[in-house]
């Protein structure tokens, strides 16, 4: 039988674009490292409870960014770019009093997180990325095409946000797309859904699903990631999702300085599936005496 997971205690930051929730794992460790976790699209903070679980001599922060789990949504003029993110993480980290962390992130947030770590080195002492390295990237060819449907996309009807009978019935929905067990998943489901008056529905922003207008080629992608001054860590799945493009995963990894990568079994949301795993990576990641070459 599992153990049961790390209770976190509900955070909320009140930051001029709205508030943002946050679990957050203490730990009676003095002077332990404190870690920014930052999850994937459509998920929320509780999809780190497993990991912070399995790392009880960290102190995890886990954001609900925003547009997901319990944080507001964008005003109807706001944006949910990457880069629209990163003001609010350097308000957070402000506010909590923490002039530097160790930033982990899981797909999007891993994303975040590298952009994050390139504009603010001095906030960042390590950076730990979960199944990405960097954001998603189009070939220049592509972009024309895809700022006309962006902006087309904006003016269409918003879908409809599916409705479920009972929290378990989209657990096992969310475990079917995620190729993840239903109690693996719960946490983040239940976080994740609204109650409304015939059942449950996401609770996450629907404009998150817009494409965005102008991502970055990637040459961008990789001269940003060469300017990743802090030891990295990359956590990849052996067993990619077929759903997300293909990226250049050595291409990306040769531009970091101080890179380390660690393949894992298991699929996109390794860390958790594989929360013990991952953990021990971590940990030997952030030992004294570890070393950032892979």
């Amino acid at each position: 039988m599992a153990a049961p997971l790390r209770r976190g205690e509900e955070r909320t930051f009140l930051l001029d674009t709205g508030t943002l929730a946050a679990l957050h794992f203490p730990t009676s460790v003095e002077g332990a490292p404190r870690v920014l976790a930052l999850h994937g699209w459509l998920d929320n903070a509780a999809s780190f409870a497993a990991l912070a679980t399995a790392l009880p001599e960290l102190e995890v922060l886990a954001l609900d960014l925003a547009g997901h789990g319990r944080s507001e949504w964008r005003p109807a003029s706001g944006s949910y770019a990457l880069v629209d993110h990163l003001p609010e993480l350097q308000e957070i980290l402000n506010q909590l009093g923490w002039s530097h962390c160790i930033l982990l992130g899981h797909s999007m947030g891993a994303a975040i997180a590298c952009l994050f770590a390139v504009a603010a080195p001095t906030r960042v002492e390590r950076l730990i990325c979960v199944d990405a390295l960097g954001p998603l990237s189009l070939t220049e060819a592509e972009v024309a095409s895809r700022l006309r449907r962006a902006l087309a996309a904006r003016g269409e009807p918003r879908p409809r946000r599916r409705l479920f009978a009972s929290i378990e019935d989209a657990c096992r929905q969310r475990a079917e797309l995620n190729g993840l067990s239903a109690a693996a998943i719960a946490p983040l489901v239940e976080r994740g859904l609204k109650a409304v008056e015939d059942g449950w529905i996401w609770s996450a922003d629907p404009r998150l699903q817009l494409p965005s207008a102008v991502p970055m080629s990637e040459a961008q992608v990789q001269h940003l990631l060469r300017d990743l001054s802090m030891p990295v860590l990359v956590l990849a799945a052996e067993q990619p999702d077929p759903r997300l493009p293909k990226l250049h995963v050595q291409a990306r990894l040769d531009c970091v300085p101080q890179a380390r990568v660690e393949r894992l079994p298991g699929g996109h949301h390794l860390h958790i599936a594989q929360p013990a795993r991952s953990a021990d990576e971590i940990r030997r990641f952030l030992a004294p005496d570890g070393s950032a070459d892979g």
